[in-house]
C-alpha cells in the first residue's frame, strides 16, 4: 500500500473526493483526511474546495474532459517518417528535412527529432542519444576482436617503441 501511495493519478484523488463529500464531510475536512493519508503535498485545499463544488453541482465524471486547443501535427506515422528519413541521411539539416516536409515548421521539426526520437548532433551527423544494449554488446563484441588482434595484448598497445 506504501507503494501505491507515492504513485497515485489524479482521478484516484478525485475520487477520494467524491467519495469523501458522499460521506456529507467538509472540504477542509476532505483535505485533512487526503494529507493524513497521501502526505501534506498532495494537493491544495482549494484544489479540494474546487472539486467539491464540481461534485455539488452535479458533475460525475473524475477524469479529465478533453481541452480545446490546436491538435499536434505530429503522429506515430509522422514520427516514423521522419525517423526513416534520418536513418537514410545522417548528414542532413533542420531546414533540409524541413524542405522535404513542408507542412511541419522547423521548430516542431527540432523538437521531434531531439526530444521524441532521441537524437542529437554530433560531428555533423545525427546520431541516437543513448546506446541501447544491442549498441553497447556491438561496441565490446568489437572491442574484443581489437583486442585480440593485438600482438601482445593490452600490454603491447600501451608500450613505446625505442627504435
Amino acid at each position: 500500500m506504501c507503494a501505491s501511495k507515492e504513485n497515485y493519478a489524479k482521478c484516484e484523488m478525485r475520487g477520494v473526493i467524491r467519495f469523501l463529500w458522499a460521506k456529507k464531510l467538509s472540504a477542509a475536512d476532505i483535505h485533512r483526511e487526503l494529507c493524513a493519508v497521501y502526505g501534506p503535498n498532495i494537493m491544495s485545499e482549494g484544489v479540494v474546495r474546487q472539486w467539491v463544488r464540481f461534485f455539488k453541482d452535479g458533475r460525475t465524471n473524475i477524469h479529465d474532459e478533453s481541452r480545446s486547443g490546436r491538435p499536434s501535427v505530429v503522429s506515430a506515422d509522422l514520427i516514423k517518417e521522419i525517423d526513416e528519413k534520418i536513418r537514410l541521411f545522417h548528414n542532413f539539416t533542420i531546414t533540409q528535412l524541413s524542405e522535404n516536409l513542408p507542412n511541419i515548421s522547423r521548430t516542431v521539426l527540432y523538437e521531434t527529432v531531439t526530444g521524441k526520437l532521441g537524437y542529437r548532433k554530433f560531428c555533423a551527423r545525427w546520431v541516437p542519444k543513448m546506446l541501447t544494449e544491442i549498441h553497447k554488446t556491438s561496441r565490446m563484441g568489437a572491442a574484443l576482436k581489437f583486442l585480440s588482434q593485438a600482438p601482445h595484448g593490452w600490454g603491447g598497445l600501451f608500450e613505446q617503441n625505442s627504435d
